[in-house]
């Protein structure tokens, strides 16, 4: 009895630590637009042709990596650049996220 007890207690403990490993963290400083990928590392974004990074991350709405060519067309995103204006990091917004106002940096 006392061990099924501890083996409850031990996945009550795991359980919301796996979930709260899921939320995503999207900088404050992103910012909105809609890309549409057009070859190899060239995407556009609000009809501005902009080039991805050495080592780009794209996350999708179930916030999986996934490469350019997946890049759902026209999709609401957040994105960062990196030092040299090329897109380093870019999240796929769900329609909450995307309903949600953007928060000022700090």
């Amino acid at each position: 009895m006392r061990r099924k007890l501890l083996v409850l207690l031990i996945c009550a403990l795991v359980v919301p630590a796996a979930v709260l490993a899921q939320l995503r963290q999207i900088p404050d400083l992103a910012k909105r637009g809609s890309i549409v990928h057009i070859q190899d590392v060239i995407v556009e974004v609000d009809g501005q042709r902009m080039r991805l990074s050495a080592g780009a991350q794209i996350r999708s709405r179930d916030n999986l990596f996934i490469v350019p060519m997946s890049l759902p067309r026209g999709a609401p995103v957040k994105y960062t650049l990196d030092g040299s204006g090329q897109i380093h990091r870019v999240w796929v917004l769900t329609a909450e996220e995307a309903a949600a106002p953007d928060k000022k940096p700090k």
